[in-house]
This record gives structure tokens, C-alpha cells and sequence, in this order.
């Protein structure tokens, strides 16, 4: 048997984090055994369904790296094959057309609860027979009225509902279009899906989904629960908390593989491993390790691990994500040093790349003012004679880098007899206009001779100029 998930999202918003950890655990089983992974667009709701959200939600799996093995298929381009399953249940016995109007099941509705019943339609169309066309109908689903559904959940273990909970459920509304639990059974169905790995939000839905497999004739897959992702305050996890959707956390600075880390570990874990690299994740990946219980999403931990990301990450792949920052900042990269250089100067100090590429831009442009508290403590008339010197000490350098530059700091401050700190931290505002950078003959470097001597030549003039 060949493993076959799936991921159908519905296109009615962005990709959230909830969405992304059901598609990760569903791509890494596929890869774990040798499977087919597929991307379903569950677009049947026509009045929120949007493109946007479709282009949204193949943005964010591209942006995670979660490929996929068939699709993107949407559900509203096989309507005709979900008709010709409705006709089949139809001829079969198994479903129904049902005349009660909207007043008529809210009234029922509105009586059941009343008496502290469970609200459920009633049955009061089942056994009306031939269609009657002056009356506008839905269909419903016939369900047995005996027995139970065991769902052999990987995750959760056997559940046993009573059909007698279930009601007949609509698979085809007023209009004809088919509905959610329909489309999602044919759709599992002509797509051989052997393992169903979704939210715990879809439990209520699997046994109607069984009895429908199971009056096709069709084969039913194994399902397995993933239990929610909650907020620090134990509510469901929403926008109230945070970033929630996907390519936020791209913007906000966070590298795909680090929040696939996270996710990962939002439910399962592989002993007291922390960090895992993606070959690891889907050696280790059995849902027998899905935990039970709900599992509380905590921006720390995320922040932490992208730190761990970006330092240990190989500088190459750190700068083609940062790059992505650099230009949403509108800096040119040919106008400064190569990205990977920058990115092994800035990865110890930066937790994410937007911090890295905010602590960057004065390699590639120049800055419009100096840090006014890193001013006020370094720039005096004292710094002024120190920089100058420094401009001709430099311009002397047969060879610009970090070593040689570092010795012209040394040499100076041992002449002057000052300590480093008076050269170099006067030189360090000067140079980025702030008191923070990278080791100092790295940030010399990096920003070149013309650029420094340049802003070394600012500093004078704006301190002579102010003091």
C-alpha cells in the first residue's frame, strides 16, 4: 500500500500556524514511509472562498519548503463528479430529499433545546419517497440509526459513537452544490487517501464521514486528531495572541526552518531533543508520538530557536532569506558587502533577520543621524583629534582588512596613550552612526575604505561643528 495524505485548507483566510503543523505532520508521514503528499483547495464555499487566501495558502507552503506530490486540486472544479455521487447515494437508498424549510428547523431546533435535548433533525422527511419538484429540497445523507462508528484514531485512540447521535446530515444544499462532508469523502476517496491527519476540530465530523464511506463501498482510511494549538491565556490560538498566520512570522524575521522546528514540537516530541534538522524530522516522525493533550504556543521558545537558527545555519541559506529583508528596507546589495559576510557578522547579536537587516543598513547606505545618547557619550573635541588621525592612519593601510585595520587601532591608542575603548568606540559611532556593531576591524571591513574614510571625515566635521 502506498501512503497517501492530504492538506485541504479552505481559502477563506490567511495559512495560520494551526493549518501549518496539520500539513507539516501530514508531509512528513508521506516522506517517513515513501508517499504521495497532496494539496486540496477546499473551496466549495463560494461566498468566502477567495483568491487571495488560495494565493495566501500556496505562498506560506512554498515559503516552509512543505512540497507537495499532486495539486494544488480545488473541489469546485469536480462538482460534476460530486453530483454523480449524490445521484448514487439517491439510487441507492442511502439519502433523501428533504422539504423542511429553514422556520420549520428552527422551530425544532428551539423545541429540542428547550426540553434539553440535543439538537438534531428528526427524521420527518426520511421516507417520503419520489422526489416532489414543486418544492424546493436539500438531500441529506441517510445515516444508520443502529449501531456505532469506531474511529481508530493514531492519536487519540479507539472513539466509539452511537449512530443514534448522529442526525442525516445535508450533502447537497437548495441549489445543488454539494457540502463539506460530501466533497471531503469523495474527494478522500477518488484520491486513495490511506491516512487522514487533521485538527481535533474535525472529530464530530468523522463518523458521518465512515457511514458515507461505507455506504460507497469505499475503503476507509486511518484517521488521526491532532489536538488544538492554544494561547499563553489556554484560549484557542486567534490573531488575540499574535502572529497566527504564516507568512507573518516571515515578515516579522523568522526563518521557515526554525518555525517548522517549532511547530513540530507543538504536540510531539522524539526524547528530550530539541533542535532537529528535517532529515531528523522525518526519521523520527510516528504519530504513535502525538501527544493527547492541547499544547500552548509560546513566542519565547520560537524566538530562542530562530537565535539558534540563525547562528548555526549555514550563512548561505540565512542570507537568501535575509535578503528577502533587506529589500522590503529599499537598499540596493550592490552597494555594500556580499550578504553571507554581513550574516556571519550579525548572526551571534540578532534573533531575527529583521533585527539583522535593521542592524545592516548602514553597510549599504548612508545613515541620516548619529544614536544621540552614543553621540553625546562618544563625540567630543578629544574624539574629534583622535578620528582625524585615525582618517590618516588609515588611508596609509596597504591592505584593507580586518587584521591590518585592527593593528592602525592599536598603534594609535598606545601613541596616544589612551585605551581602546576612546578609538574605537568614537570611531564605531562614527562609522554606523550607533554604539552597537560587529567586532570593529570586522565592521571596517565589511564597509570598506571609501565608506569609511568618508564617514570618519562626517564625524570630525559634525563634532567640530557641535562642540
Amino acid at each position: 500500500m502506498t501512503i497517501t495524505t492530504r492538506f485541504a485548507p479552505s481559502p477563506t483566510g490567511y495559512l495560520h500556524v494551526g493549518g501549518a503543523r496539520t500539513a507539516l505532520f501530514s508531509w512528513l508521514y508521506a516522506r517517513k514511509y515513501g508517499g504521495q503528499f497532496i494539496l486540496r483547495i477546499e473551496d466549495t464555499d463560494l461566498e468566502r472562498s477567495t483568491q487571495e487566501s488560495v494565493n495566501a495558502i500556496l505562498e506560506g507552503m512554498e515559503w516552509l519548503g512543505l512540497d507537495y506530490d499532486a495539486g494544488p486540486f480545488y473541489q469546485t472544479h469536480h462538482f460534476d463528479r460530486y453530483k454523480e455521487i449524490i445521484q448514487q447515494l439517491l439510487d441507492q437508498g442511502d439519502a433523501y430529499y428533504c422539504y423542511c424549510s429553514k422556520d420549520e428547523l428552527e422551530q425544532l431546533r428551539t423545541e429540542q433545546m428547550a426540553n434539553k435535548e440535543k439538537p438534531r433533525y428528526n427524521g420527518k422527511c426520511r421516507h417520503l419517497g419520489a422526489r416532489d419538484e414543486s418544492k424546493e429540497a436539500v438531500i441529506r445523507f441517510k445515516n444508520p440509526v443502529d449501531g456505532a462508528v469506531t474511529i481508530h484514531d493514531l492519536v487519540k485512540g479507539d472513539i466509539v459513537v452511537g449512530n443514534k447521535e448522529l442526525d442525516d446530515l445535508i450533502i447537497a444544499r437548495a441549489d445543488g452544490t454539494p457540502t463539506y462532508n460530501l466533497t471531503v469523502v469523495v474527494d478522500d476517496m477518488d484520491m486513495k487517501v490511506t491516512h487522514v491527519i487533521r485538527g481535533d476540530d474535525h472529530i464530530n465530523n468523522t463518523p458521518r464521514q465512515i457511514n458515507i464511506l461505507a455506504a460507497l463501498g469505499a475503503q476507509l482510511p486511518l484517521y488521526g486528531h491532532l489536538p488544538m494549538i492554544l494561547g499563553p491565556d489556554g484560549a484557542r490560538l486567534s490573531k488575540r495572541h499574535g502572529a497566527v498566520s504564516v507568512m507573518q512570522f516571515r515578515d516579522e524575521g523568522y526563518l521557515p526552518d526554525a518555525l517548522l522546528n517549532y511547530l513540530v514540537r507543538l504536540g510531539w516530541s522524539h526524547g528530550d531533543q530539541e533542535i532537529f534538522t528535517i532529515a531528523e524530522m522525518i526519521q523520527y516522525f510516528e504519530l504513535d508520538d502525538v501527544n493527547v493533550s492541547a499544547s500552548t504556543f509560546n513566542m519565547e521558545k520560537l524566538l530562542w530557536l530562530n537565535h539558534q537558527y540563525i547562528m548555526n545555519s549555514d550563512p548561505a541559506h540565512v542570507a537568501k532569506h535575509l535578503s528577502w529583508h533587506i529589500g522590503q528596507l529599499g537598499i540596493d546589495l550592490a552597494a555594500g558587502p556580499a550578504l553571507v559576510d554581513v550574516v556571519k557578522a550579525q548572526r551571534e547579536r540578532s534573533k531575527t533577520l529583521v533585527e539583522m537587516a535593521n542592524a545592516s543598513i548602514y553597510f549599504y547606505k548612508e545613515f541620516d543621524s548619529y544614536d544621540e545618547k552614543a553621540a553625546k557619550k562618544n563625540f567630543n573635541v578629544e574624539a574629534a583629534d583622535i578620528l582625524a588621525q585615525l582618517r590618516v592612519e588609515f588611508g596609509k593601510a596597504p591592505v584593507w582588512e580586518g587584521e591590518a585595520l585592527h593593528q592602525v587601532i592599536v598603534d594609535l591608542s598606545e601613541s596616544l596613550s589612551v585605551g581602546m575603548g576612546k578609538v574605537a568606540q568614537p570611531l564605531r559611532v562614527a562609522i554606523c552612526g550607533s554604539a552597537v556593531s560587529p567586532a570593529i576591524d570586522i565592521t571596517l571591513s565589511l564597509l570598506g575604505r571609501e565608506k569609511t574614510l568618508a564617514r570618519i571625515e562626517r564625524a570630525v566635521d559634525y563634532i567640530r561643528a557641535t562642540n
